[in-house]
C-alpha cells in the first residue's frame, strides 16, 4: 500500500492537471464562438458562388471555348494531389487521427497511383512527412489567425501543378465544423472541378463572355473552397478541445475522489496500528 505521503502527492499532482484542463477547456469554448462565426458567415458566399458558377457553366454551354478550360479538365488519375487539413496541436481528441487514418486509408486504396502531400498543419506534417516521401509543400503556424492570403496562396499553388499537368486529381481532406460535440470528416475532390447542376436557372444577362466569367470563376471558387476549409477545421478543432478537456476535467476529478477515498484509508489503518501499538505497549507493562 502506497504511503499518505505518496498519495497527498499525486492528488495534488491530478489536481494541478485539473486546472490545466479547465483553463484549456474555457480558453477553446472562447475561441470557438468567434471560429464557429466566421465559418458559419462564409458558408453562404460558398452556396451562392456554387449556385453562380451553375448558372454561368450554363449559359456558357453553347460556347466551344469554355469547356477547354484546364481546371474541367477530367484525366486518368494516375498523379493525385492529397491536401490534408490538420491542427498545429494536439489534446484535442479524436480530432488529429482520424483525419489522419481517414487520408491514410485513401493512400492504401490509390497505391497504384503516384501520391503527392500538400499538408497544412504539424500534426499531419509530422505524420506524413516520416511515411511518405511525396511531400509537395507543408505549411504551418496558419490557424492563429486565419488569413484569406494564405489560403489564396495555396490555392494558386495547387492550381498551377494542375494546369500544368503535374497532377491529374486534388482531393481534399478536412474536418467539417458539424456541431460542439463532433467534426464531420470529409474527403472531397476539388480538381477538376465538376461543375454543380442546378434546377432553377437564372439568366444572367452578360456584359463579357460567359466562357471568360466561368474562366474566372473557376479559380476563385477553388480559392473559397481551401479557405472555407481552413475556418471549418479551426472550428472544429476548438470544438473537439473543448470537448477533450471537459471529459478529462470529469476524469481528474473522479481520479482525486478515488485518491482521496485511498488515502482516508490509510490514515484509518495508520490511526488504528497506532492505537494498537500503544494499547499492546500499556498492555505489556502492566
Amino acid at each position: 500500500m502506497p504511503s499518505l505521503i505518496d498519495i497527498r502527492r499525486r492528488v495534488r499532482s491530478v489536481k494541478n492537471t485539473q486546472q490545466i484542463t479547465k483553463a484549456m477547456k474555457m480558453v477553446s469554448a472562447a475561441k470557438l464562438r468567434r471560429a464557429q462565426d466566421q465559418a458559419i458567415a462564409a458558408r453562404p458566399y460558398g452556396v451562392l458562388l456554387r449556385q453562380m458558377l451553375a448558372n454561368v457553366a450554363q449559359g456558357a454551354a453553347n460556347d466551344p471555348d469554355a469547356g477547354a478550360h484546364p481546371l474541367l479538365a477530367v484525366r486518368p488519375e494516375q498523379r493525385i494531389l492529397l491536401v490534408v487539413i490538420t491542427a498545429d496541436s494536439g489534446l484535442a481528441g479524436a480530432f488529429n487521427s482520424n483525419l489522419i487514418k481517414l487520408a491514410q486509408r485513401f493512400a492504401d486504396e490509390h497505391r497504384n497511383a503516384t501520391l503527392t502531400f500538400e499538408l497544412i498543419g504539424k500534426k499531419g506534417v509530422n505524420y506524413f512527412r516520416r511515411r511518405f516521401g511525396g511531400i509537395a509543400g507543408t505549411h504551418t503556424d496558419l490557424f492563429r489567425r486565419v488569413k484569406f492570403e494564405d489560403a489564396e496562396r495555396i490555392a494558386n499553388q495547387i492550381i498551377a501543378r494542375f494546369e500544368s499537368g503535374e497532377v491529374d486529381a486534388v482531393y481534399l481532406f478536412t474536418n467539417e465544423f458539424k456541431n460542439a460535440m463532433a467534426p464531420a470528416l470529409t474527403s472531397t475532390r476539388i480538381l477538376p472541378i465538376e461543375v454543380p447542376k442546378t434546377a432553377q436557372t437564372v439568366d444572367y444577362i452578360y456584359e463579357q463572355n460567359p466562357g471568360e466569367l466561368l474562366g474566372s470563376l473557376l479559380p476563385r471558387y477553388v480559392r473559397l473552397l481551401i479557405y472555407r476549409a481552413f475556418l471549418e477545421s479551426v472550428a472544429a478543432e476548438h470544438a473537439a478541445r473543448m470537448v477533450a478537456m471537459e471529459a478529462a476535467t470529469k476524469n481528474a476529478s473522479e481520479v482525486i475522489d478515488k485518491l482521496t477515498l485511498l488515502m482516508n484509508r490509510v490514515r484509518q489503518a495508520s490511526i488504528t496500528r497506532e492505537i494498537i501499538e500503544i494499547v499492546s505497549g500499556a498492555s505489556a507493562l502492566e
